[in-house]
């Protein structure tokens, strides 16, 4: 099927994923010895979270998947929020949204399969116009992305004429298309002090700008826009476990409110967080994020004990083996942008990805 890919005719103006690469029926789920001998190396990265008798319900999807990407001439990126059945075992490149749209530029394929949100999904494309970006299920959004549209933007600037606009990457193609310059959490603090200005708008995540806006100073106007995992933590409950072990060490993400971060023993990125857990390999930790990261990170330190407040992304649950297979087999559903916003969003993306460090 791959060869038959690689002599396709050139893409026609308009025409579908699914006419460019063809439509394949979805093959036989079956465990099977093939199958358990086909994984097995697989089953090693999450047996501590998925239970042995559980695995032959996983592995046919896994063991397609895998078969199917490679015919493809696929890849597929998976976000640090996503099962550990997809981030261990159909995952080609692993990463926070920013980290996977850049390191789809450096692959050698026609065909990304997002593992995430919409917005990340957005992104792939923006950064990588020329290849085909598919997200398993497109009902896969993001309450922070939603609560901001071109047009929110637009009024501020009129209300704010001539404040520089930092927006975080986690928004939508049509917001960051409007806006002079993207950040992410890592980052923020450097955009936003790159302007040499005293004011700046940081949109649309209200608790980012405010953790923001207490490492410069720089007056940063905000908006409230929120994640809906992160915003539910609360310094009560983080004091609840500190009281009841005193030894915990704490690591949140700056999406959270202010008063939970000035609780933490460390506040950064979805990036950040994995490596002050490989570096330092605190004895426990509470991770004030999405859940299922902390399954992912601790296949690799599993000398690590994880406290899990367990806040899921509903979103990103959306994605599941049954609807990647599925995406694989029909090329669905297709991502893409207008090209009249496509190119001033991509100008606000590659100007954070050219900043100096």
């Amino acid at each position: 099927m791959r060869a038959e890919a690689e002599t396709r005719k050139p893409a026609r103006p308009g025409q579908s994923a699914a006419e460019r690469f063809g439509v394949i029926a979805r093959p036989p789920l079956e465990w099977n010895a093939e199958v358990e001998r086909e994984t097995a190396h697989l089953y090693e990265r999450v047996r501590h979270h998925i239970p042995e008798f559980e695995w032959p319900v996983y592995a046919p999807y896994v063991a397609a998947i895998n078969r199917l990407k490679a015919e493809r001439g696929a890849v597929i990126l998976a976000h640090n929020y996503q099962t550990p059945e997809i981030f261990h075992c159909v995952a080609d490149i692993v990463g926070d949204s920013l980290q996977l749209a850049k390191e789809a530029g450096k692959v050698d394929a026609d065909i990304i399969v997002q593992c995430g949100v919409h917005f990340m999904a957005e992104t792939s494309k923006l950064l990588n116009p020329e290849k085909t970006v598919l997200i398993p299920d497109m009902k896969a959004g993001c309450s922070l992305s939603e609560s901001i549209t071109g047009a929110d933007v637009r009024l501020l600037r009129e209300r704010y004429p001539g404040v520089p606009v930092v927006t975080y990457v986690n928004t939508s193609a049509e917001v960051k298309a409007e806006t002079d310059i993207c950040c992410t959490s890592s980052n923020a603090v450097q955009v936003v002090e790159s302007f040499g200005v005293d004011t700046v708008l940081c949109i649309p995540d209200e608790y980012l700008a405010q953790n923001v806006a207490a490492q410069t100073d720089v007056k940063i106007l905000t908006w409230k826009g929120h994640c809906e995992v992160h915003e539910r933590f609360t310094a009560e409950e983080l004091q609840a476990y500190k009281d009841a072990d005193p030894e915990i060490e704490i690591i949140a993400h700056p999406e959270c409110p202010v008063e939970v971060v000035e609780m933490a023993d460390y506040a950064g990125s979805t990036a950040g967080m994995i490596n002050y857990v490989r570096d330092q390999r605190p004895p426990k930790v509470l991770l004030v994020t999405e859940c299922s990261m902390a399954s992912n990170i601790q296949s690799e330190v599993p000398e690590v004990e994880f406290v899990k407040p367990c806040n899921l992304c509903p979103h990103m649950k959306r994605i599941t083996l049954p609807k990647i297979l599925d995406s694989l087999c029909e090329m669905k559903e297709e991502v893409t942008v207008d090209p009249s916003i496509a190119a001033r969003a991509r100008r606000a993306v590659e100007r954070m990805v050219n900043l100096k460090q």
